[in-house]
């Protein structure tokens, strides 16, 4: 997986739910282990969300610091499911039931659905070691 294969929109959902910067590991805020549960993270598999600025809304010391957040397959794969069905509800393409051998037409929801799928492959193929705050399924 490389960044430049997951849709902008698609990141950002899963942005939506990484953790507060002063919450992080010095690995973590450079990408080398899992924003989520601090296991590292190898370059092909991991999700990039790219170079992050901290927002204002953030604690006071970590306003305007740049991050950069990477999720090994199974945090994804959990995220990707969780905003697969928060985007599901609100979507018209994807609430609308295809005809009979119609593809669907949802980009975003397609995305999340590999996502999931290649965090099992991973989990499935022990490319992931269990650590404390992986998902475990």
């Amino acid at each position: 997986m490389t960044p430049t294969s997951h849709p902008a929109d698609v990141l950002a959902l899963l942005a939506d739910a990484l953790p507060e910067l002063d919450t992080l590991t010095d690995d973590q805020v450079r990408g080398a282990h899992c924003a989520w549960c601090k296991a590292p993270v190898i370059a092909e598999d991991a999700v990039d969300f790219g170079e992050k600025t901290s927002p204002a809304s953030w604690s006071t010391s970590t306003i305007g610091v740049r991050w950069y957040p990477r999720a090994c397959p199974a945090c994804a794969a959990d995220r990707a499911h969780r905003a697969l069905l928060d985007h599901a509800s609100d979507c018209a393409d994807c609430r609308r039931v295809p005809a009979p051998g119609e593809p669907t037409v949802c980009e975003v929801a397609r995305v999340l659905t590999r996502l999931v799928r290649e965090g099992r492959t991973a989990w499935r193929s022990n490319r992931m070691r269990p650590t404390e705050g992986t998902p475990t399924r």
